[in-house]
């Protein structure tokens, strides 16, 4: 990994310079603000969370300087937020990536890149060896949570960089404690109880690979519907086992997957933290 030529506290600043308010335009007309259209919400309907795969300095470099940026950077020592593209303003930190039925997300969500160095890729898999500290997450839900309450965002659309671009992206990877967003009432979770119970029927017999398919699209996710258990649906299987089942996550499906897809793609199976079932 390079090492940044810029001094820590330099970065700091010049970051912090960067997200100063812009005033309004010398040639704006005389307004009248007295009317509001009822039709309109936020330009935010989405929260993706990624890993930065380096350090801060090189992090900061990287989305400063190049041709890819996100909203906010979150440190670990110590953990500090770091606004780098006001939210009012488009993020390049999306690429090629859907969720549902939308498209091209850069323009409809806010960027959080967490400081979190890159995994080691081995002969047998994907090893992410550095867990994310309890301060930096701690951090990354206060700042979920101002986000998505200020915008209106539904907790369902609070979203991993595999989740919306799982051919090309593993961040924020197996160690993110999306458990605790679940938690923290951020995020709705697949119900326990119902899992269990699903889980032994699925042990007996799984479904055909079409149907793995079939639910991960209902879920949100871009899915080849071959039937056929080809690369790319080995990567998106991994991409929903890395956030609800991150104990292992080689794609291939199996009994407990299964509960988990078919919990959460059935109604009332997604859970608030307070018990009550999510409802879009």
């Amino acid at each position: 990994m390079t090492t940044s030529p810029w001094p820590r506290r330099t970065l700091a600043i010049a970051c912090l310079a960067l997200s100063a308010c812009a005033t309004p335009p010398a040639d704006m007309p005389p307004l009248d603000t007295r009317f509001s259209a009822a039709s309109q919400d936020s330009r935010v309907q989405f929260i993706v969370i990624h890993a930065t795969e380096e350090g801060f300095e090189d992090s900061l470099r990287i989305l400063t300087e190049g041709p890819v940026s996100s909203h906010y950077l979150v440190d670990a020592t110590p953990p500090t937020v770091y606004r780098l593209v006001d939210e009012d303003q488009r993020a390049w930190h999306a690429g090629v990536s859907s969720w549902g039925q939308f498209g091209s997300l850069n323009a409809a969500s806010v960027g959080i890149e967490v400081v979190n160095p890159a995994p080691i890729k081995t002969a047998t898999g994907l090893i992410w060896n550095t867990p994310y500290p309890q301060a930096q997450i701690d951090a990354v839900i206060a700042l979920v949570r101002s986000i998505g309450r200020r915008h209106g965002v539904r907790a369902d659309r609070i979203v991993a960089h595999s989740d919306i671009a799982p051919q090309r992206k593993v961040d924020p990877g197996p160690r993110f404690p999306w458990k605790q967003l679940a938690d923290a009432g951020l995020i709705p979770w697949p119900d326990g109880a119902a899992v269990a119970r699903q889980r032994p029927a699925y042990e007996q017999q799984l479904p055909a690979v079409k149907w793995f398919q079939q639910r991960l699209a209902s879920h949100g996710f871009a899915v080849p519907q071959t039937g056929e258990l080809d690369a790319a649906t080995l990567r998106v299987i991994a991409a929903f086992q890395m956030k609800y089942r991150n104990s292992r996550y080689d794609g291939q499906p199996d009994a407990e997957t299964a509960a988990l897809l078919d919990v959460i793609t059935t109604p009332g199976g997604l859970l608030m933290q307070d018990g009550t079932p999510f409802k879009p």
